[in-house]
Protein backbone atom coordinates (compact mmCIF):
# COMPACT_ATOMS: atom_id res chain seq x y z
CA UNK A 1 0.00 0.00 0.00
CA UNK A 2 2.79 2.41 0.51
CA UNK A 3 4.36 1.52 -2.79
CA UNK A 4 1.22 2.72 -4.22
CA UNK A 5 0.44 6.09 -2.09
CA UNK A 6 4.64 7.24 -3.50
CA UNK A 7 4.49 6.23 -6.91
CA UNK A 8 0.64 8.66 -6.95
CA UNK A 9 2.47 11.19 -4.29
CA UNK A 10 5.33 10.98 -7.49
CA UNK A 11 2.92 11.14 -10.45
CA UNK A 12 0.75 13.59 -8.98
CA UNK A 13 3.89 15.73 -7.91
CA UNK A 14 6.00 15.38 -11.26
CA UNK A 15 2.27 16.41 -13.42
CA UNK A 16 1.41 19.45 -11.50
CA UNK A 17 5.33 20.49 -11.62
CA UNK A 18 5.52 19.72 -15.45
CA UNK A 19 2.17 21.97 -15.98
CA UNK A 20 3.39 24.87 -13.29
CA UNK A 21 7.10 25.01 -15.30
CA UNK A 22 5.44 25.41 -19.04
CA UNK A 23 3.73 28.84 -19.92
CA UNK A 24 3.23 29.25 -23.28
CA UNK A 25 1.30 32.58 -22.88
CA UNK A 26 4.17 34.89 -22.49
CA UNK A 27 6.66 33.73 -25.19
CA UNK A 28 6.83 35.56 -28.27
CA UNK A 29 8.02 35.06 -32.13
CA UNK A 30 8.92 38.00 -34.26
CA UNK A 31 9.80 37.56 -37.83
CA UNK A 32 11.45 40.10 -40.13
CA UNK A 33 9.74 41.67 -42.72
CA UNK A 34 12.41 42.48 -45.94
CA UNK A 35 10.94 45.52 -47.73
CA UNK A 36 10.49 44.84 -51.79
CA UNK A 37 13.45 45.87 -53.78
CA UNK A 38 13.27 48.13 -56.00
CA UNK A 39 15.03 47.48 -59.61
CA UNK A 40 18.51 48.47 -59.29
CA UNK A 41 18.51 48.50 -55.37
CA UNK A 42 19.71 44.71 -55.51
CA UNK A 43 23.34 45.02 -55.17
CA UNK A 44 23.03 48.80 -53.60
CA UNK A 45 25.56 49.46 -51.19
CA UNK A 46 22.59 51.70 -48.92
CA UNK A 47 20.03 49.18 -46.98
CA UNK A 48 17.05 48.12 -48.89
CA UNK A 49 14.41 49.88 -47.32
CA UNK A 50 16.64 53.06 -48.19
CA UNK A 51 17.13 52.74 -51.48
CA UNK A 52 13.12 51.63 -51.61
CA UNK A 53 12.32 55.24 -50.73
CA UNK A 54 14.60 56.73 -52.81
CA UNK A 55 13.48 55.17 -55.75
CA UNK A 56 10.05 55.86 -55.02
CA UNK A 57 10.66 59.31 -53.93
CA UNK A 58 12.30 59.63 -57.78
CA UNK A 59 9.76 58.02 -59.47
CA UNK A 60 7.05 60.19 -57.93
CA UNK A 61 8.75 63.81 -58.83
CA UNK A 62 9.24 62.06 -62.59
CA UNK A 63 5.73 61.01 -62.81
CA UNK A 64 3.78 63.76 -60.90
CA UNK A 65 1.15 65.50 -63.10
CA UNK A 66 -1.16 68.49 -62.36
CA UNK A 67 -4.86 67.19 -63.06
CA UNK A 68 -6.72 69.95 -64.71
CA UNK A 69 -10.26 70.93 -65.12
CA UNK A 70 -12.54 71.00 -69.02
CA UNK A 71 -11.02 75.05 -69.19
CA UNK A 72 -7.53 73.61 -68.36
CA UNK A 73 -6.99 75.17 -65.28
CA UNK A 74 -4.43 73.27 -62.81
CA UNK A 75 -6.75 71.90 -59.50
CA UNK A 76 -5.17 72.18 -56.46
CA UNK A 77 -5.88 69.71 -53.70
CA UNK A 78 -4.71 66.86 -51.21
CA UNK A 79 -5.26 62.72 -51.78
CA UNK A 80 -3.64 59.91 -50.15
CA UNK A 81 -3.09 56.86 -51.91
CA UNK A 82 -3.20 53.16 -49.52
CA UNK A 83 -1.56 50.48 -51.81
CA UNK A 84 0.49 46.91 -51.00
CA UNK A 85 3.49 45.76 -53.68
CA UNK A 86 1.95 42.24 -53.34
CA UNK A 87 3.01 38.81 -54.18
CA UNK A 88 4.08 39.34 -57.37
CA UNK A 89 5.82 42.45 -56.85
CA UNK A 90 3.20 44.33 -58.53
CA UNK A 91 1.57 47.88 -56.79
CA UNK A 92 -2.41 47.43 -55.97
CA UNK A 93 -4.56 50.66 -54.93
CA UNK A 94 -6.24 49.87 -51.95
CA UNK A 95 -7.89 52.87 -51.31
CA UNK A 96 -7.58 56.39 -52.16
CA UNK A 97 -9.04 59.64 -50.12
CA UNK A 98 -9.17 63.32 -51.37
CA UNK A 99 -12.05 65.27 -52.10
CA UNK A 100 -11.47 65.69 -55.55
CA UNK A 101 -11.64 62.19 -58.30
CA UNK A 102 -9.79 64.10 -60.65
CA UNK A 103 -6.74 64.24 -58.41
CA UNK A 104 -7.44 60.92 -56.72
CA UNK A 105 -7.51 59.46 -60.44
CA UNK A 106 -4.09 61.40 -60.66
CA UNK A 107 -3.12 60.17 -57.54
CA UNK A 108 -3.84 56.24 -59.35
CA UNK A 109 -1.70 56.47 -62.71
CA UNK A 110 1.43 57.90 -60.66
CA UNK A 111 1.11 54.70 -58.20
CA UNK A 112 0.31 51.84 -60.43
CA UNK A 113 2.83 53.33 -62.81
CA UNK A 114 5.63 51.46 -60.15
CA UNK A 115 7.56 49.23 -61.90
CA UNK A 116 7.51 45.50 -60.79
CA UNK A 117 9.66 43.88 -58.77
CA UNK A 118 11.03 41.90 -56.28
CA UNK A 119 8.18 41.19 -53.37
CA UNK A 120 8.44 42.09 -49.69
CA UNK A 121 9.05 38.85 -47.82
CA UNK A 122 7.66 37.65 -44.00
CA UNK A 123 9.29 34.76 -43.00
CA UNK A 124 10.93 34.01 -46.09
CA UNK A 125 7.92 33.71 -47.73
CA UNK A 126 6.59 36.48 -50.50
CA UNK A 127 3.99 38.91 -48.70
CA UNK A 128 2.41 42.24 -49.44
CA UNK A 129 3.66 45.33 -47.84
CA UNK A 130 1.76 48.23 -47.38
CA UNK A 131 2.17 51.49 -47.97
CA UNK A 132 0.68 55.18 -47.92
CA UNK A 133 1.76 58.72 -49.88
CA UNK A 134 0.27 61.44 -49.78
CA UNK A 135 0.12 64.09 -52.58
CA UNK A 136 -0.34 67.65 -52.84
CA UNK A 137 -1.13 68.81 -56.09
Amino acid sequence: MKKIFLILFLFTGAASFAQDGVNFSKNTMTTKEVPPVWPGCENSKASSKACFKEKLTQHLKEHYRYARDAEGNIIRGKSVVSFVINEEGRPVITKVEGPEKALNEEAKKIILAIPQMKPGELAGKPTAIKYKVPFTF
